[in-house]
């Protein structure tokens, strides 16, 4: 579908504004075809911008851009029930419960993350899921 391209070439775009060095990922939640927010990955608010140790290794406290779009949604007056997710990366156990709670109803990805539990998960509690390879988007590399 050429709207859930488009959308996935916005979170692409947003998943820029991370300061993760190994991976940075956005998410947009869309409603109505309506963006009703927006999510990267990174640290909480008020921390330093710097996700990685000194070993490399992520922070434990880096938030994930699902978990970033889904609380800020919840900070305003938007509800996400019924929504779609788009991530640039497939949602981990943990996003995925939240995806659950969050009446999300659709999520559309494009890059497999390492472990499927969350998108089993998320198929259990009958959400819609959808990987877009990143071919399929036209002008992602434009």
């Amino acid at each position: 579908m050429l709207l859930d391209q488009r959308y996935l070439k916005m979170a692409m775009i947003w998943s820029q504004n991370s300061y993760c060095k190994r991976r940075q990922v956005g998410a947009l939640l869309v409603k109505e075809k309506m963006i009703i927010s927006d999510g990267y990955n990174g640290t909480p608010s008020g921390f330093e911008n710097i996700c990685e140790d000194e070993n490399n290794h992520t922070k434990p406290y880096v938030l994930h851009a699902e978990a970033n779009a889904i609380t800020k949604v919840a900070k305003s007056n938007n509800s996400s029930d019924g929504a779609t997710l788009y991530v640039t990366s497939s949602p981990c156990l943990e996003c995925s419960k939240l995806i659950i709670q969050a009446g999300i109803k659709r999520v559309v990805f494009t890059e497999s993350y390492r472990l499927d539990d969350g998108i089993n998960l998320l198929k259990r509690a009958n959400v819609e899921v959808e990987q877009v390879e990143l071919e399929k988007i036209k002008g992602v590399n434009e």
